[in-house]
This record gives C-alpha cells, structure tokens and sequence, in this order.
C-alpha cells in the first residue's frame, strides 16, 4: 500500500508541480497590456469581448496561456490570465482567518469576477488551475458560462486506488507535505528539477520551468499539493450547472502502462456525476497541452465555448 501511495504521489508530483511560462520575450510580444492586482491575483487582460478567466496550475504564472489567449483573439475574447500569489516569483499571501489555500484561492477569483462585473464568463484552468475552476462552478453555479478543464481530476488520490478516500490519503499526503517543508534548499530543487520530465515534449522549455518552480514559494506549494490529494470533488460535481469540457492527457506514461482508452476511462470514472460533461484526449500531448498540442487544444476551446 505505501508503494501504491508513493506512485501516486509521484504522478501527483509530475502533474501538478510546474505549470510555469513561456519565455518574458513571448509573452510581451503577445501583449501589452499592464498587469494588475486584485486581493494579491495579478491579472492581465488581453483583447475585448467575451471575457475568459485563464488560471494556470501549482507554481505557475499566467504566460501558461499567451499562445492560447493570443490564437482566441479572432473570436472576440477577453482573456484575464491570472497568476496566483506564491507562485513564479509573485508574493505569496495567506489570509489568517482561512485554513484552506485553495478555499482562499477560489473565494478571490469569485470575488474578481464579481468586482470587475464579467457576465457569465468562462472559466479555464490548467491542473490545479482546472481544480479551481471546479471548486468554483460548484460554489457559485449561475455565475459561469462554460467550463474548460486542461489536464485535472476531479480526486487525484484516487489515480491508482480506485477505493481511496479523502481520510484514507491523508497520512500519506501530511507526510508528503513534511518531506517537502523539512528538504534542504538543494534536495528541494533537485526535487522539482526532477519531476519536470515528461511534462512538456520540448526539452528547451524545461530550464524555464525549473526557473519557476524555484522562485515559487515552497510552504504555498505543499499546502496546495496537500489540498489537492485531500479534497475529493466528485461527489459535488452534479452541482456544476454550465456546460464543460474537459481535455486530458495519456501519453507520457505510456512507458508506465497507460493507454489513451485506459486514461479515458480514468477520466470519465472521475467526472461520472457531471452530467452532459464531454471529455476528449489529446494523441501525443503531455501535461502541457497547451504547448504540446496546442492547435489541437485551441480547436477544442473555439469550438466549445462558441457552440449554443
């Protein structure tokens, strides 16, 4: 049993620990816009039109979705591309009277959305973006228009462990986040170096997650990877009213077994009490479909956040 919860964080690990950027140069190519902050989110927004919230995953910044906010364009969107408090580089910030990061999270995007007065937007997310994205359509369910997921389950504890509960990962998950807080400086970032393989098919983009990773704030990461392998959401998602799209990937653990169909099959156990939810796979991307199949996913977006 712990061999099955040491692999199941590991492949928590390489799912969830580098949602990072593109380069500074390609992403101030794209766009112009000055960032602004909201409750310590910064934001940037991109274009005019039908507003789209962008959030991308654990220890990344917003630059996750330059190339898919710039190819939206065409059709009219507003992107708002959040990068979240502790992550590449932004400060970190934690709200005393709360006990649950991510809780915190998805109360200051909700807040974003209502402050800036967005009507009925989408929302996307990436990984634990993706997570977040679901925390709040099931929180506010009217609010949203369409849902898009990239690369997110609904409870990673259950990845190899059908039969896993929220209370039953727990030790392995607290233990998880000790190891994490107590590792010196060095073993910490050989850590996040390490679980950056296969991730992403370009080897070049790896230096610049690992610059990410590394300016991230270690104690929001395991906080957030804690919560993650903690927090069941599937039996909440039949409160999630807006149409949704999730889009996985298969591909890199491949060496490890995994097929496309067995991967498919993960998902639709994972999002069986969404209903109407429609679930597509990517051929070959990994974690960052965005970059590794990204007209592939761009089709997917356009053609569903469009359709009526």
């Amino acid at each position: 049993m712990q061999l099955v919860f040491q692999s199941a964080f590991r492949l928590a690990f390489r799912l969830f620990a580098a949602s990072f950027a593109l380069s500074f140069a390609a992403w101030h190519s794209a766009h112009a816009a000055t960032p602004q902050r909201f409750q310590d989110l910064q934001v940037e927004v991109v274009g005019e039109g039908r507003p789209v919230l962008m959030i991308p995953g654990l220890n990344s910044a917003g630059e996750t979705w330059a190339e898919t906010c710039a190819a939206l364009q065409g059709d009219r969107v507003q992107c708002h591309i959040v990068t979240l408090p502790g992550f590449a580089g932004l400060p970190s910030a934690r709200d005393a009277n709360k006990d649950a990061w991510l809780a915190d999270m998805r109360d200051r995007l909700l807040a974003y959305v209502d402050a800036r007065k967005l009507k009925h937007p989408v929302v996307m997310g990436h990984s634990l973006g993706g997570f977040l994205a679901m925390e709040m359509a099931i929180r506010q369910p009217a609010t949203f228009d369409r849902v898009v997921i990239v690369d997110t389950l609904a409870f990673l504890g259950a990845v190899q462990n059908a039969a896993a509960t929220a209370e039953s990962v727990k030790p392995a998950a607290e233990g998880m986040r000790t190891r994490m807080l107590s590792q010196d400086e060095a073993s910490y970032r050989a850590g996040v170096s390490a679980t950056l393989k296969g991730l992403v098919h370009d080897p070049r983009r790896v230096e610049t997650l690992t610059t990410w990773g590394n300016a991230s704030d270690r104690a929001i990461t395991a906080e957030a990877m804690y919560e993650m392998m903690t927090i069941d959401l599937r039996g909440s998602l039949d409160q999630i009213r807006a149409p949704t799209l999730v889009l996985g990937a298969w591909a890199a653990y491949a060496p490890y077994g995994a097929t496309k169909e067995s991967t498919a099959a993960l998902y639709r156990a994972q999002y069986a009490k969404l209903d109407g939810v429609r679930i597509e796979m990517s051929e070959g991307g990994y974690h960052f479909l965005m970059w590794d199949d990204p007209q592939w996913l761009q089709q997917q977006v356009r053609e569903f956040i469009a359709a009526k």
